[in-house]
């Protein structure tokens, strides 16, 4: 086991490797999960992200590495001997049943009592705001429904932590951003760990305490939404989580970089003259202003309402910008671009792991 972990950490993978025939998915993948925490597992498809959850749960085996529990080892547990529970997209109800009884199946198995069990029933309804839908089948129930109830028959069983592999891809938006403010306040209530696997980026951002970025089976990046969202370690990080401009660019000095064949401006430390490096800046960080009033100017070439905001395309020379603002400027109205140099990254190009 690792040493050296937080005080609180809860669940602990360890030089995890983990293949299917010849395709390895993950290789000396280390991960811990604190208490209380809301951890969300962000990539592609492919990526590892529901093996990993799969590990958690016991329904895998990793073919070498040992997963603990707080600081026991798990690795050969069954998984209704873990004190973990799992919530799956496609919710897994029994539709032979009523809603209570597919909340009492875990309950029933462990041989509780009837009046234990009507107690949980009744806690578990009231906590996803279905109070009243015991006696209702999974087939007169909506995406919604039938998500809180697959929650709440978890939940009775009052696990550690609960797992939730992509519960909401099956959702429109509106109930999808609905669920995602029910998932907050369940966790916060209940006091549990969650770990929630998606491919969302919107999702991982709003929910999570923590954010584990994933690609090919290796950790990118792990940090807080805000983290991640600035200060992206890498080029792949930057790319998979919101609208980014991405440039090949060359450190001039402690506070310069070139981009284009111009020289910008910039903060980040820890670069030297003439290092490689990747430049990124994010669309909402450019403020288009005069032409006469920057170096930089160029021609907006496309325009599009999202709603909040306008995104546009500024084509600079050969090149160009996505900018995003609040007030639209006309396809080919002559713009300056303003960047303030602190929202200019720097990312060191031999960290890419793509």
């Amino acid at each position: 086991m690792k040493k050296n972990l937080p005080s609180d950490v809860l669940l602990n993978l360890s030089d995890i490797t983990k293949s299917y025939g010849k395709n390895t998915i993950l290789k000396d993948f280390d991960l811990y999960i604190k208490k209380n925490e809301f951890v969300t597992l962000l990539g592609p498809s492919g990526c590892g992200k529901s093996t990993t959850l799969r590990l958690m749960a016991g329904f895998e085996k990793p073919d070498s590495g040992n997963i603990y529990f707080e600081g026991k080892d798990i690795t050969n547990l069954n998984p209704e001997k873990r004190e973990i529970n799992t919530v799956f997209q496609n919710y897994s109800l029994f539709d032979h049943m009523t809603v209570g009884e597919n909340i009492a199946f875990g309950l029933k198995i462990k041989k509780k009592s009837k009046e234990y069990i009507k107690e949980k029933i009744d806690y578990a309804l009231k906590l996803v705001n279905l109070e009243g839908f015991e006696d209702r089948y999974p087939k007169t129930l909506s995406g919604g429904q039938k998500q809180r109830i697959a929650i709440a028959r978890a939940i009775v069983n009052e696990p550690e932590i609960l797992l939730l592999d992509e519960p909401l891809g099956a959702l429109d938006l509106k109930l999808r951003q609905s669920m995602q403010l029910e998932l907050m306040r369940l966790k916060n209530e209940l006091g549990i760990t969650f770990v929630y696997v998606t491919h969302d980026q919107e999702e991982a951002l709003t929910m999570s305490d923590t954010v584990v970025v994933m690609n090919h089976g290796v950790i990118q990046q792990i940090g807080t939404p805000e983290d991640i969202y600035n200060e992206p370690k890498n080029a792949y990080v930057a790319k998979f989580i919101g609208d980014v401009n991405l440039m090949d660019g060359s450190v001039i000095s402690k506070t310069s970089v070139k981009i284009f064949d111009h020289v910008f401006e910039c903060t980040d430390e820890g670069f030297y003259p003439g290092d490689k490096v990747d430049v990124m800046i994010r669309p909402e960080d450019i403020i288009l202003v005069q032409p006469d009033s920057t170096k930089v100017t160029g021609i907006v070439d496309k325009i599009i309402f999202k709603g909040v905001h306008y995104q546009m395309r500024v084509n600079f020379e050969s090149h160009s910008f996505l900018v995003c603002s609040t007030l639209p400027t006309p396809v080919g109205s002559k713009v300056g671009l303003k960047i303030d140099p602190f929202n200019i990254r720097l990312m060191k190009k031999e960290d890419n792991n793509i």
